[in-house]
């Protein structure tokens, strides 16, 4: 059976619905549609095709004129392109939410303990939960660190971790991002555009509010503010405007009322942190930082960089100017990390985790290197510090050459690699034209962690908008929507 059985004969707007053996977030395997998807989807067969072109252009639009934007790199024909936007919403029940809000604040909390003892006593390694040797060859790994005091213990203020939905209908974690995770601009513009396209829809449904985030998020900054600083000056360090997440960082430093600043605007002085004004000069207590640690101090990292600032490590280091998130933490979301963060869990809490991983092979290791390279058509192999959806290969949909280059390049260096089986992944109805077609969807939702921990309701959920692909990254083609998270 599919969608279109249960509706009336002059309805076209679901020929396009299969069902399989992929979780539906519209659809339960009967092919009726779930109980917090019904009023959505009857508002949207009774709109003509012309008033939904309509409603979808106008949201296009406000994109367009707000400058909403992300940058591809390495392609030819442009860089800077409009975040494709699907107007159907996806819906997070409160008994779904309640499940991943208290799992990822488990994991963080373990992910935090993790950074600090790695960094400080090492018990972890020394006990052998986790290899030295994955830690130590770890490229993200920051010996710099080594016994340096971070501000609360905090190491990862900022997190964007990426869940999937299972067959079973049970959420997974894909991978963590701890560095300098983006996106959350695009989770409260869509919302934004929400309101004002479907502003009666969305008043229908009790939708959790995300749009106290930036607060959220000034609030999270400040109280990692220095001891000594009660009205702390926090600023938001980019890398310039050629970066692909220029416009994120332009949205939140005007949303929470803070400076954006390149590193020529800060300079250190006495280990202190300052930051040119027409004023002169004023000192900086807290560093939202989105660029990578390689990039910030090219007097502790790349000499050749010029995007950050010379001495900020020793500012950092002297305890005069916190962080955010804090260098290093890059090897808790290295991808054969991610593969211990169960055990991580069990060591530092005593508890079972409440969102498993994804089953994941580790290429360094003998046996499991040669299943996967036995299997390659049928996995998806990773670089452990790559982003983006750079890098990968996606066994079934590869070439016979594509998976010999893998080969080779795993045999080469099998550290560099992680391999994990091709998921089922849930698939949710979106808007292709005239049609309501599934697409295979992930969510990213974003935990901030200082005084206390805040997870924003829903996240962003990220569409994989070509028909039968599985990669939902914007710079490879996907797109996004709202997530509604409802009240109890």
């Amino acid at each position: 059976m599919t969608p279109s059985d249960l509706l009336p004969s002059n309805s076209r707007a679901l020929e396009q619905y299969p069902l399989d053996d992929a979780f539906d977030e519209m659809f339960n395997r009967s092919g009726e549609p779930r109980p917090e998807y019904r009023e959505l989807l009857k508002a949207f067969l009774a709109m003509p095709a012309e008033e939904l072109e309509a409603r979808k252009r106008s949201a296009d639009l406000s994109f367009l004129t707000e400058g909403i934007t992300f940058t591809v790199y390495g392609r030819e024909e442009g860089t800077e392109r409009i975040f494709p936007y699907d107007l159907l919403p996806r819906i997070v029940t409160h008994q779904e939410w309640e499940i991943i809000s208290k799992g990822l604040e488990q994991r963080i909390m373990a992910l935090n303990l993790f950074l600090r003892d790695i960094y400080h006593e090492g018990k972890i390694l020394n006990d052998g939960v986790v290899p030295r040797e994955i830690v130590y060859t770890c490229r993200h790994f920051r010996r710099e660190m080594r016994g340096l005091q971070v501000p609360r213990n905090i190491y990862i203020a900022v997190t964007g971790s990426d869940l999937l939905r299972l067959s079973t209908g049970e959420f997974v974690v894909l991978e963590d991002n701890l560095r300098v995770p983006s996106g959350v601009s695009y989770m409260l513009t869509n919302r934004r555009a929400m309101k004002r396209t479907l502003p009666q829809l969305f008043r229908k449904y009790r939708v959790r509010p995300i749009d106290h985030y930036a607060q959220m998020l000034l609030s999270t900054l400040r109280s990692l503010a220095p001891e000594s600083r009660p009205e702390p000056t926090i600023v938001l360090l980019t890398p310039g405007s050629y970066n692909s997440a220029y416009f994120e960082h332009t949205y939140l430093a005007r949303q929470m009322g803070i400076e954006l600043v390149e590193g020529r605007d800060l300079l250190v002085h006495d280990n202190f942190v300052y930051m040119r004004t027409t004023a002169g000069l004023r000192r900086v207590d807290v560093i939202y930082r989105r660029v990578d640690d390689d990039f910030s101090d090219p007097l502790a990292f790349r000499p050749d960089s010029i995007l950050g600032v010379a001495g900020l490590l020793n500012a950092y280091r002297s305890g005069n100017v916190t962080i955010a998130n804090a260098f290093g933490t890059g090897v808790a979301d290295d991808k054969a990390i991610y593969a211990y963060v169960p055990r991580i869990i069990r060591y530092y809490l005593g508890e079972e985790p409440l969102l498993n991983n994804v089953e994941t092979f580790l290429l360094s290791d003998d046996v499991q290197r040669e299943h996967v390279l036995a299997n390659l058509a049928s996995m998806v192999v990773k670089p452990v510090g790559e982003s983006g959806g750079y890098g990968m290969l996606i066994g079934p949909h590869s070439t016979p050459e594509q998976r010999t280059r893998f080969r080779d390049a795993i045999n080469a260096n099998p550290r560099n690699f992680i391999a994990q089986p091709t998921l089922t992944f849930s698939r949710a109805p979106c808007l292709m034209g005239d049609r309501i077609e599934p697409r295979h969807v992930d969510l990213r939702p974003y935990i901030l962690y200082g005084d206390q921990i805040h997870i924003a309701p829903g996240g962003l959920t990220r569409v994989a908008l070509q028909k039968g692909s599985l990669v939902v990254n914007s710079s490879q083609g996907g797109g996004s929507k709202d997530t509604w998270v409802l009240e109890e």
